[in-house]
């Protein structure tokens, strides 16, 4: 993998000196479907093939019996202590969600950055997220803290996830206003099965005032890899989350994917990644992969070009479902 370097183009983040690459590594299964030693396999494969922008969250990963939180920030570090030049590599992570660090107080934003800043080894963060919109917080409150971390260096650039469209508005608004850093970016929920609060509420809000978007569950928890449709038995951890596509109009997705990428001769997830990175204001989908073969699989999609008629495929099967 590391002789193409699939993923060495890079797409600029408007109104930052970010440039990352076209496919974003999820770190939510370091630690939680990867220990250690398969972390640092996959990071290693991803760095080789020019990937540099990987995304995290303090909260990553919690939901593991046993775990806190806090794990996959704990994992990147240590690949980072491997070696790897800090400088060439775009950390994001979140906070707001971790159990004990809920919310958007400034002392809880501060006190949560502090922490990542230390479980990732790093003097700063690339990207900070607001993980979800708290609206027991006053607005003002956060971005300022916000602010304060850019000014501080601890951050270099703030981003909202999970934000509705009026919200990430009153912010957009109150940041220009009061001259804070603002919000670069939107990471939400985007795929070929879920279109439909993106495309008609989100979208508008994120092209008006050019933020990126990087659309998290690019792959709707695996079901767009073809792996958990109709068809399939599988079991594994993400199964029980795919299997809510599994109905009539998922499947529709899934045959016309799987149309296109048997003819282009590559993975049915390749294709889906391909269709998110052609969408308007998508700058990098953000997706997993336990095993350098899997990554393999989906970063195909980089030098894939689709079609003025594979993409009518794809929306026509995907209205329905999205």
């Amino acid at each position: 993998m590391s002789d193409h370097h699939a993923l060495a183009a890079r797409r600029a983040v408007t109104g930052t000196e970010l440039q990352v690459a076209p496919l974003c590594f999820g770190g939510n299964v370091l630690g939680w479907t990867c220990d250690e030693q398969q972390s640092r396999t996959i990071l290693d494969a991803y760095r080789s093939a020019g990937g540099n922008f990987i995304d995290t969250a303090d909260q990553y990963s919690s939901w593991v019996a046993g775990n806190v939180g806090g794990e996959s920030e704990t994992i990147i570090g240590g690949w980072l202590s491997t070696g790897v030049d800090r400088g060439d590599v775009v950390i994001a992570t979140k906070c707001g969600r971790k159990p004990g660090l809920t919310g958007l107080a400034p002392h809880t934003v501060r006190a949560a950055v502090d922490a990542s800043l230390r479980r990732l080894g790093t003097d700063y963060i690339d990207l900070l997220y607001a993980h979800m919109d708290d609206p027991e917080t006053d607005l003002d409150a956060t971005l300022d803290a916000f602010d304060g971390l850019v000014r501080a260096g601890k951050v270099r650039y703030v981003a909202a996830s999970n934000y509705g469209a009026e919200r990430l508005t009153d912010a957009l608004k109150t940041a220009s206003a009061n001259g804070w850093a603002p919000f670069v970016a939107l990471q939400t929920h985007y795929n070929l099965v879920e279109r439909a609060a993106y495309e008609t509420q989100l979208r508008p809000v994120v092209a008006r005032h050019d933020l990126a978007c990087f659309p998290y569950y690019a792959l709707a928890s695996g079901f767009l890899t073809g792996k958990y449709d109709d068809r399939s038995t599988s079991t594994g951890p993400r199964a029980a989350a795919a299997s809510r596509y599994r109905d009539g109009a998922g499947q529709q997705v899934i045959d016309a994917l799987r149309a296109i990428a048997d003819q282009r001769a590559v993975a049915v997830g390749a294709v889906a990644l391909a269709w998110l990175a052609h969408q308007p204001t998508v700058v990098a989908p953000i997706a997993s992969a336990r095993t350098p073969e899997q990554l393999a699989e989906l970063m195909a999609f980089a030098e894939l070009a689709l079609t003025p008629a594979e993409l009518t495929a794809l929306e026509s099967a995907s209205r329905i479902a999205g």
